[in-house]
């Protein structure tokens, strides 16, 4: 299955991120994470730094618009095959920036894309 980088990762199980890195380490996909307080979820370390991640075939964002500003470069260099935008990070900037280099863009629900057979 496809390297996914959870962008936005929460310790807190009331988080959607939390749920998505539960989910995709229950259907079987290599999960990474990347959030502001370290520590773990489903045995999947959340790391504080970004700079770490290589052969990333997915990154799944859970950050809003404002909060993505100061990542964009990064997650350009991180190369992804495709970023997902779950409800409420969709933004129209960032798409171009992505598409302008290669980065496929799917404004969806990564959970529902798991649960659909469709990830």
């Amino acid at each position: 299955m496809k390297k996914t980088l959870v962008i936005g990762a929460s310790l807190k199980p009331n988080r959607y991120s939390n749920l998505a890195i539960n989910r995709l380490v229950a259907a079987g996909v290599e999960t990474n994470a990347f959030g502001l307080i370290e520590g773990e979820v489903s045995g999947v370390k959340i790391s504080k730094n970004l700079h770490e991640f290589k052969d990333i075939h997915t990154i799944t964002l859970y950050l809003n618009p404002n909060r993505q500003k100061e990542y964009y470069e990064d997650i350009i260099k991180i190369s992804p095959k495709r970023v997902i935008f779950n409800p409420g990070t969709e933004n129209p900037e960032f798409y171009s920036m992505l598409q302008s280099n290669g980065i496929e863009i799917d404004v969806a629900c990564t959970l529902v894309l798991l649960s659909t057979g469709q990830y």
